[in-house]
């Protein structure tokens, strides 16, 4: 169990880069409604996924509204691949 991705292991930032795997990139109040976060702590999840290079963070206008677009990274798909393939693997490694 020690060689699980530690950054996306944590409960939170696993359901952000469930929910990002899913989509080609989404907006923030999408993310926020669907993972049931506040704004404060999917921000700070999205900053330290962002920080490993997970996550990459867009921010402009939409007109004066502010958007902020998220899509994961070659490397936060690359990421997430290869933590769903360890759990799987001690998920029936604990079946046997």
């Amino acid at each position: 169990m020690n060689d699980l991705d530690r950054v996306i292991h944590e409960p939170a930032r696993l359901l952000i880069v469930a929910l990002l795997a899913s989509v080609k990139e989404s907006d923030f109040l999408w993310l926020q409604k669907e993972s049931e976060l506040t704004k404060g702590n999917l921000s700070s999840h999205l900053g330290k996924l962002e920080e490993a290079g997970y996550v990459e963070v867009e921010k402009s206008f939409r007109g004066k509204i502010p958007l902020t677009v998220l899509r994961l990274t070659g490397a936060g798909r690359a990421a997430f691949v290869e933590y769903k393939k360890r759990m799987n693997g001690l998920l029936g490694q604990a079946g046997a």
